[in-house]
């Protein structure tokens, strides 16, 4: 029988109990459409849980924050300390049920016993799944152990399952270093439970400035929001001058200095704008003070990188014990940190394995998180090289360094390898794992010259033309996808849309089933993922090319999971209307039928009666699409283009696009006013797409 609730648990404090539930819910929500998040036990009533709150945010669950808890602490200790323990296990198993009974999946998280009175002589959180009927997850800390004590913790954990009659799920054992990583492989080949080991990440446990705020409740001087989740890789004390100084700061330093060090903070911040030394992450102020009124009038009128500035009330030695004395936390908006997670748990736990022991509904529903997990799913299991030739973007970084960190593609960067790296670096990003190509002193651009050269010279190109255009980044960059050195391109965020497709039609070219290329949107709705086209590209086509744009439709939704029943619109259904324009959507649409027997379409229709069924019934009755279409053809880019801004605007549907389609090899445009959320869904359609063409 699969399961429909999980229990996870851990013993220790920072065993990763946030990043198994986290790898967890991922699964889960590209899976399930309603999913429950439950703690039975958390610290403090009156205290926000840190991990309720961060997935109920992070995954958008359709619950209260009342409903996802059971009792505090000293509630639990007081039951079991009157010997009530029945009573509570009950109440908890009501809340339980409760959830149960009105979600698809329930994802229980337990206490960690550490927080538990020493005295209570009997595992709670086995106690709890048992009653519930939850497969039980737990998960190991590696960190402080030998090898041999960490599987003696493994084989006496999962022993203790059995005696309690728990069903075990899966065990992950966490933080490992490689010899203990090897040791464990080996002892373990053969062991009949489900047990997934992971590498010690050491990012992942290095302080933001947020936990630094936080903790020592400081006051912002100078910090940008995107500042929050910097990482911290060690601290600083600013007590030699500066010249000693210097020679001891490394990369993502925090430097406690006092305010009147002027010349500290001046050395520092020359340091940032500096090749020759490393960038630190943050400075703090102790007691409380400020910087003389010229040092910081000459800091806001730095106009590129800044560093961020902090001030507590204590002195240097209190604020450096009290930040040696901070946990690091994974915040809902620490996308470094949560794509590095991720990462990690895809690339060692068998995720497909996990969804198959999962109880999934079966159901249409696709909500937009589904839909965006689905495309990190189905790229990263086919990773492909994108080249993003647009390096001078603080977006393009930002979902550079996502992109990578998650697994979902491999990435190639255009530009002057020195200078992207001290962007990335002073933005406190870490592309290490990007290839960066500067295509101006590529010895790729001969080649590249010379072949555009061959491809156009019937058309009257010259060489020197040819060399000329590929100075240009997004000829230099199709010109890789063609060539086989990168597998997909993404541009567009400081380019018009011309400069990303013309390279790509002298170049690239249309496939032999269509004659043009055309495009559509993804529009994310509350339960449904449909497709639009062409709303971006070919301004009137006609019949035959109307037929392209509709079958390119159908078999991009097709490679995104989405079954196409195409819908050909038009201001009239069936044979109410006449007209050039309904003529033209007649034509195509028989054209469609002639070329592929097997597809679903369904044309002249209006838009009402493609998504309305009972519209559908009235206007069309006997229709295998009309109510039900999934991919829509619009007759020309006026409509198209205002229908699917009115219908993102009118309706909150998140439209994701355009994705460009036709082409022998996968080029996607951006808007310039693109997310980082944009870019990075963009990067793995892309990928996908890569995929499919191989």
């Amino acid at each position: 029988m699969k399961a429909k609730s999980l229990f996870i648990s851990a013993q220790e404090l920072n065993a990763g109990m946030l990043f198994v539930t986290m790898g967890m819910m991922e699964i889960l929500k590209r899976n399930i459409h309603r999913v429950a998040f439950f703690r039975p036990i958390i610290f403090k009533k009156d205290v926000r849980d840190g991990d309720i709150s961060f997935i109920l945010e992070r995954y958008s669950l359709d619950m209260k924050y009342e409903e996802s808890f059971g009792y505090d602490i000293e509630y639990v200790e007081n039951m079991i300390a009157q010997n009530r323990t029945n009573e509570l296990i009950n109440q908890m198993l009501l809340k339980f049920k409760k959830l149960e009974k009105e979600y698809d999946f329930v994802l229980c998280e337990g206490i960690r016993l550490s927080f538990l009175n020493a005295n209570i002589s009997f595992d709670i959180n086995m106690k709890l799944a048992q009653n519930f009927g939850s497969p039980y997850i737990n998960i190991i800390n590696a960190k402080h152990d030998t090898a041999q004590e960490v599987y003696e913790s493994i084989l006496i954990e999962n022993e203790t399952l059995e005696s309690h009659r728990c069903t075990h799920f899966a065990t992950f054992v966490n933080r490992l270093d490689y010899e203990k990583y090897v040791f464990l492989e080996q002892k373990l080949k053969d062991y009949k439970y489900t047990t997934y080991l992971l590498s010690e990440v050491e990012e992942l446990s290095l302080l933001s400035i947020q936990d630094v705020l936080e903790s020592l409740d400081a006051t912002p001087v100078l910090l940008e929001d995107e500042d929050h989740t910097r990482t911290i890789r060690s601290v600083k004390v600013a007590a030699l001058s500066l010249d000693n100084f210097l020679s001891h700061i490394e990369e993502d330093d925090m430097v406690i200095v006092p305010a009147d060090r002027s010349d500290i903070i001046l050395g520092l911040f020359g340091a940032l704008y500096s090749n020759n030394y490393p960038n630190i992450s943050a400075l703090i102020f102790p007691f409380d003070m400020r910087a003389h009124p010229n040092v910081e009038k000459l800091i806001s009128g730095l106009d590129k990188f800044n560093i961020p500035i902090l001030a507590v009330d204590m002195d240097t030695y209190q604020t450096a014990r009290k930040i040696s004395k901070t946990h690091a936390r994974i915040r809902v908006n620490a996308h470094r940190k949560i794509a590095l997670a991720l990462g990690l748990f895809n690339a060692n736990v068998d995720t497909a394995a996990i969804e198959k022991k999962i109880k999934t509904s079966h159901s249409s529903i696709m909500t937009p998180l589904m839909f965006e997990y689905k495309l990190f799913d189905m790229a990263s299991a086919n990773k492909q090289r994108i080249v993003l030739p647009e390096s001078s973007d603080e977006r393009i970084l930002r979902a550079a360094e996502i992109v990578l960190h998650r697994g979902v593609a491999e990435i190639i960067l255009l530009g002057n390898e020195e200078e992207v790296k001290e962007t990335y670096l002073r933005l406190g990003l870490d592309l290490s794992l990007a290839t960066i190509i500067d295509h101006y002193n590529s010895p790729l651009m001969e080649e590249f010259s010379q072949t555009f050269y061959e491809m156009r010279k019937s058309k009257g190109l010259t060489l020197d033309a040819a060399k000329d255009a590929m100075i240009h980044v997004n000829y230099f960059a199709t010109m890789m996808v063609q060539l086989g050195y990168a597998d997909g391109m993404v541009s567009g965020a400081i380019h018009a849309t011309g400069d990303t497709i013309r390279p790509a039609l002298q170049i690239i070219k249309t496939t032999q089933e269509v004659s043009v290329v055309s495009s559509v949107f993804f529009m994310c709705f509350e339960t449904k993922v449909l497709v639009y086209g062409d709303c971006a590209v070919n301004q009137d086509p006609d019949a035959s090319t109307l037929a392209d744009i509709a079958l390119a439709s159908a078999r991009t939704a097709a490679s995104f999971s989405i079954e196409p029943k195409v819908a050909m619109l038009s201001y009239s259904t069936g044979e109410s209307g006449s007209g050039a324009d309904v003529e033209k959507v007649k034509e195509a649409t028989r054209i469609v039928k002639q070329r592929d027997r097997n597809l679903l379409v369904e044309g002249p229709i209006q838009y009402d009666a493609a998504v309305n069924l009972a519209v559908a019934k009235k206007k069309l009755p006997n229709s295998k699409v009309a109510g039900n279409a999934t991919v829509f053809i619009f007759p020309d880019l006026n409509t198209g283009n205002n229908t699917y801004k009115a219908v993102q605007r009118s309706s909150g549907a998140i439209a994701i696009g355009p994705i460009l389609q036709g082409l022998n090899k996968p080029v996607n445009d951006l808007s310039r006013g693109c997310l980082i959320a944009d870019i990075v869904n963009t990067v793995a359609i892309t990928a996908i797409q890569a995929g499919e063409k191989k």
